[in-house]
């Protein structure tokens, strides 16, 4: 019989318990680095270590959080954006006797009659639930994603801790204003939560990449599915850290990247949808070096604006033309921004945009210095510190973390691609007012809801 653990401790005494040990990692160590500001001596990177240890094995939301947020230059101290930023879902999975209790709960009682097979062990963890394989009644292969007991506690829990850890760091490091994007954060956690808008997230990228055949999207199968379970085609694949061990050729390597790149920017570019969680867990690779998309929880629509604004942002740094990156951080809606500030800030930009301005076939990062982007971060935090303040709008946040993860396994795979032409084929033919009418039409054809702010 497995230890008892946050699953079997739900409703009012599960928060309590859950409440009690995260405001106990978080709060007890957000004070230690509010007393090391204040000179008290501390020695942040083992506090640090101790928040990975503490978040860890946790169930996903404030982990996930933790990570968002660890990609923005100066959101959190750079001891604890290091460790939060390799924090991975590792928490014990849910026993069969729970299991089945949970199926029952979402599916009625003689569920097992649905399917021909089910496993009884999980074969994957997400970050809010896990997966069990099957083949349904009809014969047909599927991945059912269950999520855990009690979660939308669990994360309105989580986030208050996170919030009240932030808001201290934020009286002690001020210049990056994180009111807009801890709504994002909340709002984006939240819909994740609702398994039904991720079935209709598999529709719309179903419709979205029908042209990319290097790229597959399992279908839902709806009448298996609930809010809180979501049954999908099985696919095929290996994780990438598999792949890699077999020693792979360059051009295999490439395959996988080029289909990486078509998957996350097509969405973007043509229908202003974003995935935001490009985890080396949310897809496989397929035998042909194609990609399998799994998790489709955290997605995000954009309104056609913004997408031009990327668009406008990587002109005015191609041309150096400062009066139009200033205009094109507007079209992203940051607030309180100055030209001084704009300039700080475009050297992060020109650090995530550098390799799509290279008209050559190159690795994603010249440099042989893995750290060099957590090193710029701190050269763009010293910058705003002088310039003052600033606030990333809502819709940074998940551009921003999908570049930095998509770098860091570009870089794991040594992909050597010509990442310019392949943006140039995304944006020949942009055309702000077609990209709204596509968006609407597919969110229509998927059967979207609305995200909970509206875009």
């Amino acid at each position: 019989m497995s230890e008892p653990n946050d699953l079997d401790q739900t409703g009012l005494l599960g928060e309590l318990r859950r409440m009690a040990r995260t405001s106990g990692a978080v709060g007890g160590i957000a004070a230690r680095f509010a007393g090391s500001r204040l000179g008290i001596r501390s020695n942040k990177s083992v506090h640090a270590n101790d928040l990975k240890a503490a978040l860890g094995g946790l169930k996903g939301p404030l982990m996930k959080a933790a990570q968002l947020l660890s990609t923005i230059p100066g959101a959190l101290p750079d001891e604890y954006a290091e460790e939060l930023a390799q924090l991975q879902a590792n928490a014990p999975p849910m026993g069969w006797s729970f299991v089945r209790r949970r199926m029952t709960a979402e599916l009625g009682a003689g569920w097992e009659r649905k399917f021909r097979s089910f496993s009884h062990d999980a074969v994957a963890a997400a970050s809010l639930g896990q997966v069990h394989r099957g083949v349904t009644a009809d014969g047909r292969a599927v991945a059912c994603k269950l999520q855990y007991p009690d979660m939308t506690a669990a994360v309105e829990s989580d986030l208050r801790q996170f919030r009240a850890a932030v808001g201290l760091f934020q009286q002690f490091a001020p210049v990056i204003k994180q009111e807009d994007v801890l709504v994002e954060l909340t709002e984006r956690l939240r819909e994740e939560l609702d398994y039904e808008r991720e079935a209709s997230h598999l529709r719309l990228y179903h419709l979205m990449l029908a042209d990319t055949p290097d790229v597959s999207v399992p279908e839902p199968v709806e009448t298996l599915s609930t809010k809180r379970l979501l049954t999908m085609d099985w696919v095929s694949g290996r994780g990438l850290q598999k792949v890699l061990d077999t020693n792979p050729t360059q051009e295999q390597r490439d395959a996988i990247a080029r289909a990486l790149f078509r998957a996350w920017y097509t969405p973007v570019y043509r229908y202003g949808v974003i995935h935001g969680d490009p985890h080396m867990g949310n897809f496989t690779v397929r035998d042909d070096f194609g990609l399998n998309l799994l998790d489709f929880g955290a997605i995000r629509i954009f309104p056609a604006r913004f997408v031009k604004g990327i668009i406008e942002l990587f002109t005015a740094l191609s041309e150096k033309d400062e009066e139009r990156a200033f205009h094109a951080y507007e079209l992203w809606g940051f607030k309180g921004i100055t030209r001084e500030t704009a300039r700080i800030l475009n050297e992060w930009a020109s650090f995530l945009y550098g390799p799509l301005m290279d008209d050559r076939e190159r690795l994603i990062q010249n440099s042989d210095n893995p750290s060099e982007g957590r090193e710029l971060l701190e050269k763009v935090y010293e910058g705003l510190k002088r310039t003052g303040s600033v606030q990333p709008s809502r819709e940074f946040v998940l551009v921003d973390r999908s570049a930095i993860g998509l770098g860091s396994v570009f870089l794991r795979l040594g992909a050597k691609l010509n990442w310019h032409r392949m943006f140039q084929e995304l944006i020949a033919d942009f055309d702000e007012h077609a990209l709204a009418e596509r968006q609407k039409n597919a969110l229509a054809a998927a059967r979207v809801p609305p995200p909970l702010s509206g875009i």
